[in-house]
């Protein structure tokens, strides 16, 4: 009794630190759109004299057609290459030095899409040309020029990334530095300069050679996703697939860029010592001077239902891995914080059954757990189940064991308890997010993203707060079944070769 008590006692106060949060945080919060569409939420924390930054631009890898994969993380990198009057000694000179390489590029491309009747010694040649190329156009080029002004200005944490749903930018800064913030950020979506773009792209095909082609992990989950998704875009690596690297030129780059970066497309949100009166005018001035442009395509590709299970056992002289994977909807399914709960109660930490019943107690495996997430939120994604087997076990087994596991979830009620600490945990985890300003930037340009407003993060929180036993039950009974469920091994080939 006094544990159940205590244990209502955390609910209680949870509830009411995140009804104290979101009244406090809503207060703090003031939003508006600028004339050409570009929404902006600010977040007011006067505690200490920073600000953080993020800018959310709602395209991903999951825009992208076949022979352009990867477009969307090459840009990302481009936007760190500055403009036309940041990173470069003489604008003029170097716009002619690069029309030179796209024109070396395409003579390459012209060659090397013959196929099978590509001359490889002429190829050789043009390879040379471009290399050439290349190396005058970097003569008027000032590398890292737009890193190094912002880092000399005091900015941290300068960094970006790309994922299926969206590309995120983002800094932190002193906050007398809001303007130069607001220069230096719109004007890199103003007039980008796509220098170094052959040369980047090298970079990106070392990163896909060390993360997946390298990596047994990485070419397993790279097959997964592949199995998983069969005609919706989630299908391709956000890094591209080689070959698309290897032939995407500087042109498509810039399409991409006027097709997806524009201002109807993207949110800023900024939390810190920012004052809404003193920065809605600098942004105004800045931002303000993105041009609008057509309202880009949505993605209209829709994955089929999956009729039947798709396995696959990949041989790599490697530690076995196991992943078994079923369709569920996107972020804003009603069931998705009903797989939150899943995830905490199967996979979340040393008190998840996943981990007490192969690690802890039948020791078959070094780790397992359960997520969702992947590969993206914005449209229908999967539930993950993995697991490491320990050495002298195997993945046949580490599989029969979550079958159990997923089983007992479909046919029994999770616990009082089990279903206490979700909602706690849940509260905590939501309390320290917004602990930090860049937290709270990205948790408000996200989900102002992915829902269509901030406020949601909140009513999320009270939907995982509704989740019941039987929810729990029959999602697992609706989702978690062998018909919905890709499974790949990754495990060391039998008697050292083909089967």
């Amino acid at each position: 009794m006094r544990r159940i008590l205590f244990v209502f006692a955390l609910l209680l106060m949870g509830s009411l630190l995140i009804a104290g949060a979101f009244q406090e945080m809503e207060q703090s919060v003031t939003e508006f759109t600028l004339d050409n569409g570009l929404k902006v939420i600010l977040f007011e924390n006067h505690q200490a004299p920073v600000i953080s930054m993020v800018t959310y631009v709602n395209v991903g890898s999951a825009n992208e057609k076949p022979g352009i994969t990867g477009i969307a993380h090459i840009f990302e990198h481009m936007a760190f290459k500055g403009t036309h009057n940041i990173g470069t000694s003489d604008p003029a000179k170097e716009m002619e030095a690069m029309k030179k390489v796209d024109e070396a590029f395409y003579a390459w491309k012209a060659e090397y899409d013959k196929g099978d009747l590509k001359d490889s010694a002429k190829l050789d040649e043009l390879k040379s040309t471009l290399e050439e190329a290349k190396k005058n156009a970097k003569e008027y080029v000032v590398s890292n020029e737009f890193n190094e002004l912002v880092e000399r200005e005091g900015c941290s944490g300068l960094n970006a990334y790309t994922s299926w749903d969206n590309t995120a930018y983002f800094y932190n800064f002193p906050s007398n530095k809001l303007e130069l913030w607001a220069y230096m950020e719109s004007e890199r979506f103003l007039n980008p300069r796509l220098r170094e773009f052959y040369s980047e792209k090298d970079v990106v095909m070392e990163e896909r050679r060390m993360r997946t082609e390298s990596s047994p992990t990485g070419r397993m989950i790279e097959e997964f996703i592949a199995m998983a998704y069969i005609a919706h875009p989630y299908h391709n690596p956000v890094v591209g697939w080689m070959s698309d690297l290897m032939t995407i030129t500087r042109a498509e780059a810039q399409n991409w860029y006027e097709n997806y970066y524009q201002p109807n497309n993207m949110v800023v949100a900024i939390a810190g010592d920012v004052f809404p009166r003193e920065a809605r005018p600098i942004i105004e001035k800045w931002f303000g001077r993105l041009p609008t442009r057509p309202t880009p395509e949505p993605v209209e590709t829709v994955e089929p239902p999956q009729r039947g299970e798709r396995r696959e056992i990949m041989e790599d002289p490697s530690q076995p891995f196991a992943i078994i994977g079923y369709h569920k909807g996107d972020f804003n399914h009603p069931d998705e914080s009903v797989f939150n709960a899943i995830t905490d109660i199967m996979g979340n930490g040393r008190t998840s059954r996943l981990y007490k019943r192969l690690v802890r107690d039948d020791k078959i495996a070094l780790a397992a757990g359960a997520f969702t997430g992947i590969p993206g939120q914005k449209f229908p994604g999967l539930f993950i189940f993995y697991g490491l087997p320990m050495q002298g076990h195997t993945n046949d087994e580490v599989e029969s064991v979550m079958y159990e596991e997923i089983e007992k979830m479909k046919n029994e009620p999770v616990s009082d308890e089990e279903l206490n600490r979700v909602k706690t945990r849940a509260k905590g985890d939501f309390l320290r997010e917004l602990q930090s300003n860049s937290g709270v930037a990205h948790q408000l340009a996200f989900y102002q993203t992915i829902t269509g407003d901030w406020r949601d993060m909140f009513s999320e929180l009270e939907q995982i707060d509704k989740v019941t036993k039987d929810d729990i039950m029959r999602v697992a009974k609706e989702y978690f079944t062998r018909t919905n469920r890709t499974v790949v091994f990754l495990q060391p080939a039998k008697d050292g070769g083909e089967s």
